[in-house]
Order: C-alpha cells, then structure tokens, then sequence
C-alpha cells in the first residue's frame, strides 16, 4: 500500500510464502511434463470440423448470391430488350432471390430434392 500500513508484518511470512509458492509451481510443472499431448493442433479433429463448416457457410451463401445475381441480370435483359424498365429486374431480382433461398434449404438438408420424395405404389 502506498502510506505504508500492514508491511512490516507482511515481510515476515514472505520468504515462507515464496518458498510455498515456488514448490508447488515446481510440482505442478512435475505434473504438466508427465501428461502426453492429446492432438497437436494443426491435425486434430477440431481444425478438420472448422474447415468443413467455413466451407458449407461458403458454399451456402453463393448459392442466396448467385440466385440473387442471375435474377437480376435476367431481369435487367428482360428491360432491355421488351422495354420495360423497371419490372422485369423487381419480378426476376424477386424471383433469383426466392430460387437462392430454396436453393440455400436444398443444400442444407432442410427442403428434399425434387425427384427424391416417396415412390408411388405400383
């Protein structure tokens, strides 16, 4: 403390202290050196499950954009070429961005393939 109360008795107990402390780190540095790493970190499991997430996030959200995208150019052709600016982009950039979305829950799992439902009886 800065006006100098309690030192004096804390001086007293501060070689004991130091030396308590200094033989449990050496005991526990003991204990650390004798347990075998478990995985190194570049190749364990943990690295291998964060790459694939990063990778589906990826590919998921260049599936909403690329939807969006070709809608919207669809769109905008579609003005150029009848004249009618600006309803094709609203309807076809509407549309790119439903068909990304659908597209978003098909390569989640969350929505089946078309062709993949239940076979009809025979």
């Amino acid at each position: 403390m800065a006006d100098g109360t309690g030192e004096n008795g804390d001086r007293k107990d501060l070689p004991s202290e130091e030396a308590a402390l200094s033989a449990r780190l050496a005991r526990l540095g003991d204990r650390l050196g004798q347990v075998p790493p478990s995985r190194t970190p570049a190749t364990g499991p943990g690295q291998t499950a964060d790459r694939s997430a990063f990778a589906r996030g990826i590919r998921l959200s260049s599936e909403l954009v690329g939807g969006v995208i070709l809608g919207a150019a669809l769109g905008w052709l579609l003005d150029r070429w009848l004249g009618t600016s600006p309803w094709g982009l609203i309807v076809f950039l509407l549309l790119g961005f439903a068909a990304g979305v659908l597209n978003v829950m098909r390569a989640a799992g969350v929505v089946a393939e078309r062709g993949s439902g239940p076979k009809p009886p025979q």
